[in-house]
């Protein structure tokens, strides 16, 4: 405990050195902005600011695309609570209570309750980062190769299998990234792969140019016929986001039990802040005595989601700092980003760099009291940030693109690799297949393989490895029970849906 305080003290340090404290608020404020504009999102924004991670030190890069992901947390809310527009999925849930509390005057209290909920589940998996992650540490050193192989499967499945929509199109969508990822110089042969005779791809494709086409210009290119957003009516000020004392009464243990949900799942991984804020929402309306409130202006079912979302966001650093395996897509290009400056997540990073761990938890509880600071008094502002048309929003954002991608190598090349991800993340989203697996296959694909190679190395050749050794087989037999689940899930709808047709093709004759 006392070493643990220390360190933490350490990490204070670290983070209010100015350098580091100047981009930390940069991230703050630039994912706040992002959050609150309709139709933008954290993975946008940190692919278009990936390219200047390159050109600053590991710290403070590291703690600017933190800001930017629980920024965005943050002022995502705003749009969903007065527009009922959620800039990002894990929002839309936020929608169905707190638009209705808008519309019955009561918008400003839903938004000082998200801030309150947002808050203290922040502050929650904060602690428990603290605590959980050199425990985590402790067990993660007995890792072998065979173990980090599986524990990566087991991520690379989770994340294929538990995204949006079809588990099978997940598991394609996986299998892609896994093959972007291993294009280039095979770092134990040294040959060439997967490089159709050109050399600017001998190093690989670039994360920046794969990011920013999949999830800046498909999103563009999506979008481009978008009609303007209705701009928000509502007046907010810094009086009205005082909620009541029987709102907060009525708010505090959804508030807890969303926490509780949020950072059970936080250390999942492929289980995003859209899956927890659904399980939350869906807790709270099931211990209700009056469910039928829900939808029409309930405040348990704004400070449930947002809570959950929160806590979420705060553990998913959990697997990702001290594993290595991220729990979604924007945790993939944080782990990508820690690579790119050749800093290796996992076990060893808190004692070979405890400057990024302590420095980042630290940068959490800073950035949060910023975020709060910064709402309050700036709710007008968001406010009229929610009226920016799209056809001002998309072409500056994909200028800013062209520019950091060109600006990373001063490659052309580079640019047109950023066009290709474009339209096929374009064509992907059009045909309903999740973008955010291929991200996670890029990131952990060539890891899985080089493990899994090491592993066949030690065991010379023996696949027995995997399940013989008892925390291998464990993941192995993970990954065995998550394929079985979704095979009985896809039975079941396959029974579920034949009386239907049976009755649709009787009714026809």
């Amino acid at each position: 405990m006392h070493q643990t305080l220390m360190d933490l003290w350490y990490g204070f340090g670290v983070a209010l050195q100015p350098g580091n404290f100047m981009w930390s608020v940069f991230g703050v404020l630039i994912g706040n902005l992002i959050g609150v504009l309709p139709g933008m999102g954290p993975l946008t924004t940190i692919s278009m600011l990936l390219p200047l991670t390159y050109v600053i030190a590991p710290v403070p890069a590291i703690l600017m695309l933190a800001g930017i992901f629980y920024g965005s947390q943050y002022g995502g809310a705003i749009g969903a609570i007065l527009l009922n527009l959620p800039s990002h999925p894990p929002h839309a849930v936020t929608c169905l209570d707190g638009y209705p509390m808008t519309k019955a005057g009561r918008g400003g209290a839903a938004l000082g309750i998200t801030m309150m909920s947002s808050f203290f589940a922040a502050s929650v998996g904060i602690l428990v980062m603290i605590f959980m992650s050199p425990l985590l540490v402790a067990v993660a050193f007995k890792f072998g190769p065979s173990e980090i192989s599986s524990i990566m499967l087991l991520g690379l499945l989770a994340g294929a299998t538990l995204s949006r929509g079809s588990p099978l199109k997940g598991v394609a969508m996986t299998i892609f990234g896994l093959l972007c990822g291993v294009v280039g110089t095979d770092v134990i042969s040294g040959a060439t792969r997967y490089t159709f005779n050109l050399p600017e791809l001998a190093d690989g494709v670039e994360l920046g140019a794969l990011t920013m086409g999949l999830f800046g210009i498909a999103d563009f290119l999506v979008s481009v016929n978008r009609t303007t957003v209705k701009p928000s009516d509502a007046k907010v000020s810094m009086k009205d986001m005082r909620p009541t004392r029987a709102e907060m009464k009525q708010a505090f243990w959804p508030m807890v039990r969303g926490t509780m949900v949020g950072t059970l799942f936080g250390a999942m991984p492929g289980t995003g802040p859209t899956i927890t804020t659904f399980i939350a929402y869906a807790v709270e309306r099931k211990i209700a005595k009056d469910p039928s409130r829900f939808g029409k202006g309930a405040i348990e079912g704004v400070a449930a989601p947002e809570a959950s979302a929160h806590s979420k966001t705060q553990v998913d650093f959990i697997p990702t700092l001290t594993l290595g395996i991220p729990g979604d897509a924007v945790m993939a290009l944080i782990l990508g980003a820690l690579i790119i400056k050749g800093i290796q997540p996992g076990p060893q990073l808190i004692t070979e760099h405890p400057d990024i761990f302590w420095g980042l938890v630290a940068s959490f509880w800073i950035g949060n009291v910023l975020l709060v600071i910064l709402n309050v008094p700036m709710i007008g502002v968001w406010v009229k940030m929610l009226q920016v048309p799209y056809r001002y929003l998309y072409p500056a954002a994909l200028f800013f693109i062209c520019v950091g991608v060109y600006s990373t190598k001063n490659s052309l090349f580079d640019v047109g690799e950023v066009a290709v991800f474009g339209v096929l993340g374009a064509i992907f989203l059009s045909l309903d297949f999740p973008v955010s697996p291929v991200v996670l296959g890029y990131v952990l694909g060539p890891m899985l393989e080089e493990n899994f190679r090491r592993a066949m190395l030690l065991s010379r050749g023996d696949l027995s490895v995997f399940v013989t050794r008892p925390v291998s087989a464990g993941f192995i037999g993970a990954c065995a029970l998550l394929i079985v689940v979704q095979l009985v899930a896809y039975v079941r709808r396959l029974l579920r849906a034949r009386p239907l047709r049976e009755t649709a093709e009787l009714v026809s004759e």
